[in-house]
């Protein structure tokens, strides 16, 4: 009998010049980037919070603190190649899907879900077909419709072993 289990995963990051803007590994061209210890990856960060969902295991900021110096300007790849390990020695067997939504009202997403999709597909060892990414605006309202931040939501399916 197959055991499944579900996560959650939810982020969010304002805006600030003099940084690349990178949404799901992808660097993204835009006069902004994302605040935040890491490089603020909020698409990559909520698929993370899924993972350790699933497993009942605390958040991302529990794993790698932002008080850390190890993880100023980590690559968000690397953080959920972690946790992906992490979750293995935890009872995974393997995701079985990824789904995510981006919430930004700029820049435009969709020209670059091909890539964000290869490349978690990749981290999470699933065929592409496995991974859902979407966009949205917030038909500017809230921080996200003025510009000011990005959010990603994610859910994940994960099978355990018996």
């Amino acid at each position: 009998m197959t055991k499944l289990r579900i996560g959650h995963g939810f982020d969010v990051h304002p805006f600030v010049g003099g940084r690349p803007l990178v949404i799901g590994g992808v660097q993204i061209p835009f006069g902004q980037g994302l605040a935040g210890h890491s490089d603020a990856d909020v698409l990559l960060h909520a698929v993370c919070d899924a993972l350790l969902g699933a497993m009942g295991l605390p958040d991302i900021g529990q794993h790698f603190p932002p008080t850390d110096p190890r993880y100023k300007g980590a690559d968000s790849k690397g953080l959920l190649a972690d946790v992906v390990k992490l979750t293995r020695s935890n009872g995974m067997r393997a995701v079985v899907n990824v789904d995510a939504v981006i919430m930004a009202e700029a820049p435009p997403m969709n020209p670059h879900i091909p890539a964000m999709k290869k490349i978690i597909a990749a981290l999470l060892e699933i065929p592409e077909s496995c991974v859902g990414i979407k966009a949205t605006t917030c038909e500017r309202m809230g921080f996200v419709g003025r510009q000011e931040g990005i959010a990603a939501s994610a859910v994940c399916l994960v099978e355990m072993y018996d």
